[in-house]
């Protein structure tokens, strides 16, 4: 099973370079479609909403709403001993994302709680964006 740093995928893109670049520099950013405003996650080379081939990258507002979320009390991966949660976030610019909820946890339901991106290293001390309460 692939680790969670960028640098341990089998295949690095040229599509996801400059996502893991924008996330090493705390400003993560997503391509925009030049035609129809439509960003697109995970990286890719057309528009899934006009197939457009045209796009630039835009930093996120850092604004998101939490989807769903589970908690795990089983190791999947050694980087995440349990217990430990996993989210869906819908950000603000459209896509949805999963990542983890860091900081206070939500007290009752977790689902449509409002979050911001925010950035921890992981063991090798490479930047990954996660969620905290916002």
């Amino acid at each position: 099973m692939p680790k969670s740093r960028p640098e341990s995928r089998a295949v690095m893109t040229m599509y996801d370079e400059p996502m893991w670049d924008s996330i090493g520099e705390r400003r993560w950013a997503l391509q925009c479609c030049s035609r129809c405003s439509t960003f697109r996650y995970p990286p890719a080379p057309n528009c899934p909403e006009c197939l457009s081939l045209d796009s630039e990258w835009k930093a996120l507002c850092g604004d998101g709403t939490i989807l769903s979320w589970v908690i795990f009390h089983r190791e999947y991966l050694p980087e995440y001993k349990p217990p430990y949660n996993v989210v869906a976030v819908q950000l603000a610019e459209g896509p949805i994302v999963v990542s983890n909820l860091i900081g206070n946890e939500p007290q009752g339901s977790w689902i449509d709680q409002k979050v911001k991106i925010t950035y921890a290293a992981d063991q090798a001390g490479h930047l990954l964006p996660k969620m905290q309460l916002g």
